[in-house]
């Protein structure tokens, strides 16, 4: 059985849960405490020495690192991927615009944000933040997904942290072709919405984690 080693709060992890629920795949879920310091035993250094979440154990030993190359590996031979080439060279596009202008946008304002870390840093990344969602918009105007008339992991990957914008202020309303997009997604069989707050101890001063200077 997959085994994903997962951070509830992350949107990162939060995207494979939702590609697995949308698959209807069973998985086992091995809870990743990021700011308790479970990523900076030994163990873990052998399971992914970026010491980051989320992983994705398979049968035999191997694993997968980075979330976006777990969504391909998991939509390989279903309907989350395209067998096109024009299609897959979209559905890579939108998988770097989501490492380049989302998660470094909305994701880290959202962080910062919520957790109480490198609070100057906010104002930008949610100017920037902004300006991910005016790209986004555009690109949604025509309706459907980003890709086709039906969703990919590409969707399943700009979802995760899009949705959280309004976490630290941002509302969507504003883009109406976003919002749109937002509904179709949450209208998918199999859509699962099961993010958690950060703990306290996501804050610094009281987190052991590679986040801190002190980890």
């Amino acid at each position: 059985m997959l085994r994903i080693y997962d951070y509830a709060p992350s949107g990162n992890c939060y995207e494979v849960r939702l590609l697995l629920s949308l698959l209807g795949r069973e998985y086992e879920r091995v809870p990743v405490d990021i700011f308790a310091g479970d990523t900076l035993t030994d163990e873990f250094e052998r399971l992914n020495p970026a010491r980051e979440t989320p992983v994705l154990a398979l049968d035999g030993g191997h694993v997968l690192l980075q979330s976006n190359a777990i969504l391909w590996y998991l939509g390989i031979g279903t309907d989350y991927l395209p067998t096109d080439p024009l299609a897959q060279a979209m559905v890579v596009q939108w998988l770097l615009i989501e490492q380049s202008r989302v998660v470094s946008t909305i994701g880290a304002a959202r962080f910062f944000a919520l957790t109480g870390r490198s609070p100057e840093q906010v104002e930008g990344r949610i100017r920037d933040g902004r300006r991910a969602l005016d790209l986004l918009d555009g690109a949604l105007r025509r309706g459907g997904f980003l890709v086709a008339e039906r969703p990919s992991i590409a969707d399943v990957s700009v979802y995760a942290y899009t949705r959280k914008a309004p976490d630290f202020g941002i509302e969507l309303a504003e883009w109406p072709s976003v919002a749109s997009w937002i509904r179709r997604m949450e209208s998918l069989p199999g859509f699962i919405e099961d993010y958690v707050p950060y703990p306290e101890n996501a804050r610094p001063g009281v987190s052991r984690s590679i986040y801190d200077e002190a980890a």
